[in-house]
């Protein structure tokens, strides 16, 4: 049998009498497969191994212990052989050839009636593969498909919306995913969030985010902008709510690609609060935060044994004078750069000292990401000659030592993990910019 002979459709057995001849391990295997597709099983074998024995225990199936008879495929809609014996999978398949019944043979698939491919579900997907007879060969690319389906890779949107009993548990309405984009790089986006975004009918995108993925969209799908920056919010946040539920009551999927993680400072919480108090389905999906993400992208770790055990983020828009003032509870701000100066003075007030190092990283792992490193005492004035600008984290604290972007004279032994209880000495924190 050539794999051009082959005409690929799918059975449907839901209720259906089904044989299974066989008690082994592949026999095992193609009845949880077609009990998962609601037939009604029956097994004739001597023997059944265990795997097989529970699920006639559980009365899943039915397991009638005894070789086979010509008259066990009588009336049923499909038969299975898989006894190990070529000479009965033989038997088996000419007495189902001769009712007109399909019969996969495991013994010989070229002289088989129909072929058992191989099968993996991704959402609602069954992907089926058949690779000429090879069955290891057909799993590797049954394997394949699927994970670029589960990736996002390939595109698992419906383009026909949900009947039956998948319509009535939707209620006629779509749902909507908060997903965390991450800092900017299509990379540093999770699975689930990749995933999501291609099967959306309609994305709310912020400004930041990877923005580079929008690109990748089918051209029905709606993108609607709703970016802020510092001191313009062109789409206020209670219209952005307003949105995303008006959009899923239509029976959109609705994917809310943000920046970051949607929870850290990114009002996520207030997102999905308006959804459930509209009852649209609403998932949460994290993404990698900026205000530990950006800083490594420049090296810089938020905490690093003997440097940092803590660090706090705050944006520069809030009082700081609550924040550990010690060069070794790191502070990182969000959407600070305006304020930099006011921030740095604050932090100055609560006993920060001054040779505290600060680096900034503007539009971290992207093309165009700049490092600027500093000391509390200069970095403002550094910033506004350098003309610093948001997207930016400001990082501040001993951690900044540990960057490749530090000047050499900033580095001292205090990071090295060999010795992380060193004690630090006026000496070892003396910075210049």
């Amino acid at each position: 049998m050539a794999i051009q002979d082959i005409y690929p459709t799918a059975l449907r057995l839901l209720g259906r009498p089904v044989l299974v001849v066989g008690g082994g391990p592949v026999a095992a295997r193609r009845a949880r497969g077609l009990l998962d597709a609601g037939a009604r099983v029956t097994v004739v074998a001597p023997q059944a191994s265990p795997a097989l024995a529970d699920l006639a225990g559980a009365g899943l199936l039915s397991w009638e212990p005894r070789g086979y008879r010509s008259s066990d495929v009588d009336g049923v809609w499909f038969v299975q052989t898989a006894t190990g014996d070529p000479a009965v999978d033989a038997r088996v398949s000419a007495n189902a050839e001769a009712q007109r019944i399909w019969c996969v043979n495991a013994s010989d698939h070229e002289a088989s009636a129909a072929w058992t491919p191989a099968v993996a579900v991704v959402d609602d997907v069954k992907i089926a593969v058949n690779a000429g007879g090879d069955p290891r060969r057909a799993m590797a690319l049954r394997d394949a498909v699927a994970t670029a389906l589960e990736t996002g890779d390939l595109p698992l949107r419906r383009h026909r919306p949900a009947t039956g009993s998948d319509f009535d548990k939707l209620n006629h309405q779509g749902s909507v995913a908060l997903v965390g984009g991450g800092p900017g790089d299509t990379g540093l986006i999770t699975v689930r969030g990749r995933r999501l975004l291609g099967q959306a009918d309609v994305v709310v995108a912020d400004r930041l985010g990877p923005r580079g993925l929008l690109n990748e969209l089918a051209p029905d799908v709606r993108v609607i902008e709703v970016g802020k920056t510092p001191g313009h919010h062109p789409v206020p946040q209670s219209e952005i709510n307003t949105i995303l539920v008006a959009e899923a009551l239509q029976g959109h999927r609705v994917v809310r690609l943000k920046g970051g993680d949607p929870y850290v400072l990114g009002r996520g919480g207030e997102e999905a609060e308006f959804c459930r108090q509209n009852g649209v389905e609403v998932e949460v999906v994290p993404g990698v935060t900026s205000a530990i993400s950006v800083p490594a992208a420049a090296g810089i770790p938020v905490t690093h044994r003997g440097l940092a055990k803590g660090f706090s983020v705050v944006t520069g828009h809030e009082e700081l004078s609550e924040v550990p003032a010690r060069a070794d509870h790191t502070v990182i701000l969000l959407m600070g750069v305006g304020q930099l100066r006011e921030s740095a003075a604050a932090l100055g007030r609560s006993g920060l000292p001054q040779d505290t190092p600060v680096g900034i990283v503007e539009n971290g792992y992207l093309p165009n990401q700049r490092v600027t490193i500093g000391t509390l005492g200069t970095i403002a004035d550094q910033a506004e000659a350098a003309g610093v600008a948001n997207p930016a984290v400001i990082v501040i604290g001993d951690v900044v030592r540990v960057s490749p972007f530090a000047p050499p004279h900033f580095k001292t032994a205090d990071y090295s993990t060999t010795s992380p209880n060193a004690p630090r000495t006026a000496r070892n924190r003396v910075l210049t910019p």
